[in-house]
């Protein structure tokens, strides 16, 4: 068995959804190749070869992979696929993008937003907004995976793994990179910060996020929040935590006036430590914390804050 890890980057770097993404595809069984497909990327190429567990690391390079277009990706991962038991990639929207791509040209059924490999071909991904865990198993000659990366540890360095270059499958010409923007942040990217304050509808406003500043500050911390917190406006779509948002599992993860609705606790439970603080003795969101808070937020960030010196 080899499986292949379809590597997301940027071109100069890893995204550390990749890192995840190995560990989970080292648990297959077997050797594992990377694939780095993008434009002028060697320096990304060098930091795949040097994760642990990682055998080959293949390149294809062409100024139509700059982008990550999935028509192109996809494309490339097909004409290495018969070569491989399983293929593998990260469930963000790079991965969700390619891979029902090739899962449908391959004629097999995609495995999505696995948690656990309990076998080569068998595998555990949450179902119901996380309250339950479905079991699956496949019978496809080639296994289809995303993996959600909170399930995984992180793959370690220290690797040393060959580097194959491959010519690069033609332009499909079905898409063109037109433009991106770019939420800028000096705050850690919220799927890899180690810390995480969130607010959500109890914060009553916009300009009362602010009052987690000073905290997310003395942690150095993301901010997030809960979906109604950012469908009321009070924060950007980028700041959402949950089902439909972001799926995040810190160190420490701090839910402010955050009821905890189901959708919200499927992308936030996983964390290691969980602090809530809630006014509600009876909110959801203390049924998954770690600790809890039952009080007016107003008065006990500004407590904890002070306490964190």
């Amino acid at each position: 068995m080899v499986a292949l890890v379809i590597a997301e980057h940027d071109n100069a770097s890893l995204k550390g959804s990749t890192l995840h993404t190995v560990t989970a595809a080292v648990q297959c069984g077997g050797d594992v190749h990377v694939l780095v497909a993008g434009s002028n990327a060697g320096a990304a190429a060098a930091a795949a070869a040097q994760i642990a567990g990682v055998s080959k690391v293949i390149v294809a390079d062409a100024p139509y992979f700059a982008d990550g277009l999935a028509e192109n990706i996809a494309e490339q991962v097909l004409a290495l696929a018969a070569a491989y038991s399983h293929i593998l990639a990260p469930a963000t929207a790079y991965g969700k993008n390619i891979l029902p791509r090739v899962a449908a040209k391959l004629d097999v059924a995609q495995i999505s937003e696995i948690t656990k490999v309990d076998a080569p071909d068998t595998f555990e991904r949450p179902i119901y907004a996380g309250n339950a865990i479905a079991t699956v198993q496949s019978s496809d000659k080639v296994k289809v995976i995303t993996v959600r990366s909170t399930g995984f540890d992180a793959a370690a360095g220290g690797g040393s793994a060959a580097t194959e270059t491959v010519t690069a499958v033609a332009d499909s010409g079905k898409s063109a990179f037109v433009g991106r923007e770019l939420a800028k942040s000096d705050r850690p990217e919220l799927t890899a910060a180690k810390v995480i304050v969130s607010g959500g509808r109890g914060m009553g406003s916009g300009e009362a996020f602010k009052i987690l500043e000073p905290l997310a500050d003395k942690l150095g911390a993301a901010m997030g929040a809960s979906r109604a917190a950012v469908d009321a406006g009070y924060v950007p779509n980028d700041w959402q935590v949950g089902q439909t948002g972001k799926i995040v599992a810190p160190t420490l993860y701090i839910a402010v006036g955050i009821s905890g609705a189901i959708q919200h606790l499927a992308g936030m439970k996983d964390s290691k430590t969980i602090v809530a603080i809630n006014k509600d003795p009876e909110a959801p969101i203390f049924s998954v914390a770690d600790y809890g808070i039952v009080g007016d937020l107003f008065d006990i960030v500004p407590q904890l804050v002070a306490e964190l010196g």
